[in-house]
């Protein structure tokens, strides 16, 4: 049987929002909260071409804004769905199979996004009158370039004064079963593009050249090696990791005039970014490279010791799955970096991501009502 959560979770799937396009996902959701008695703002930024959609919706408590605030956020855009082909059935046709809802965004991350909508509904509907507030922060530009989505709507927020005390991000973050595992943190990520400069020349005269693939290799070997910190209770140790390195003119008698690399720092909160980019930059020195290196920050870590939030989700998984979740600060970055500047408190929790952005993605519907419960119990812990 249906429920009413599975019903948005397959209304929303159905939806083709590819990033940046909301494809009315958000439309739909603040209609749904609009009649629950939630102000619904929506909030538009980025080019006229490509715009990103962004939603601030706030129902508030019998205490006003002296009650707690928490806040659900999420995405509703998804990663694009790939050859069409090789979909056993339409990514946007939610079909069920095997006691599973397929579709693009089934868990990444429409079907958390429901079970917040549905779990809002319940504890409103159940108590109308509640002492903190609960509202939702929702974007369609988590799975793109990350610039004019969740980032902006905390910037308005704050010249707005609006103060978050605990927020929960619907990014998949189980592993096997929905439960054993939520998220208390992130590492930060800092890239960077190197070019180091050679001469180019003909392969047979070297010495009429300077080849930048010899004079790298040593610094590379050496940056791989480093330990760049120890991490900590929380954090594995910072890593670095190459993705990209190019050189040459495709042809095999010339040597190169200058090879790029690109790589990446997944950090901890035992490094800062201005750390690490001087202790790489200054093994690149030490090795007499001619180079210049583009630095992007793409966030910095953030965590959320064990307290009201963690404690309040933790029991709310417990009575509701039996599991007691592992708090981890694994995995890449999400929208929880540019809300931890405003809120002390963020977590993220949502089913199983073992499908998230490949073919075929899918949810076990079996997950579906528990997760809209544990969002519910969370409601009722902090705000009733």
């Amino acid at each position: 049987m249906a429920t009413e959560t599975l019903r948005l979770v397959e209304q929303l799937v159905a939806r083709p929002s590819v990033t940046p396009d909301d494809a009315g996902c958000q439309a739909l959701i603040a209609e749904r909260l609009g009649a629950l008695g939630f102000e619904c703002q929506t909030l538009v930024f980025g080019p006229a071409e490509a715009p990103v959609t962004n939603l601030w919706a706030v129902r508030r408590g019998a205490a006003g804004r002296q009650g707690p605030l928490l806040v659900f956020a999420g995405h509703t855009d998804v990663v694009p769905t790939g050859p069409l082909e090789r979909w056993t059935s339409h990514p946007f046709v939610p079909t069920h199979r095997e006691g599973r809802l397929y579709g693009r965004g089934t868990s990444d991350m429409k079907t958390s996004v429901a079970a917040m909508v549905v779990a809002a509904e319940e504890f409103v509907r159940a108590l109308p009158v509640h002492q903190g507030s609960v509202a939702f922060l929702l974007t369609s530009d988590e799975e793109g370039p990350s610039v004019d989505g969740t980032v902006k709507v905390c910037e308005w927020l704050e010249q707005r004064g609006e103060r978050l005390d605990y927020c929960i991000v619907g990014e998949p973050t189980s592993v096997e079963r929905l439960g054993d595992m939520i998220k208390n943190g992130r590492r930060g990520s800092l890239s960077g593009r190197l070019v180091v400069k050679g001469v180019q020349g003909h392969i047979a005269y070297p010495h009429l050249a300077r080849n930048p693939i010899h004079q790298l290799a040593p610094a590379l070997a050496e940056l791989g090696a480093t330990e760049w910190d120890a991490g900590n209770a929380f954090f594995p140790p910072t890593t670095w990791q190459v993705s990209n390195l190019h050189a040459g003119t495709g042809a095999t008698n010339v040597i190169p005039g200058e090879a790029v690399v690109d790589f990446n720092f997944r950090f901890s909160t035992e490094s800062t970014p201005e750390g690490l980019q001087e202790r790489l930059e200054a093994v690149l020195r030490r090795h007499g490279l001619d180079y210049h290196v583009q630095w992007t920050l793409g966030g910095r870590p953030f965590l959320t010791e064990p307290g009201t939030l963690t404690h309040a989700l933790t029991e709310a998984i417990r009575q509701e799955t039996g599991l007691v979740p592992e708090l981890s600060t694994t995995g890449g970055t999400s929208d929880g970096r540019f809300i931890a500047r405003l809120c002390p408190q963020v977590i993220e929790f949502g089913p199983p991501n073992a499908t998230i952005h490949k073919i075929d993605e899918h949810v076990d519907v079996a997950f579906i009502e528990p997760l809209k419960n544990i969002y519910r119990r969370t409601l009722e812990a902090l705000i009733a």
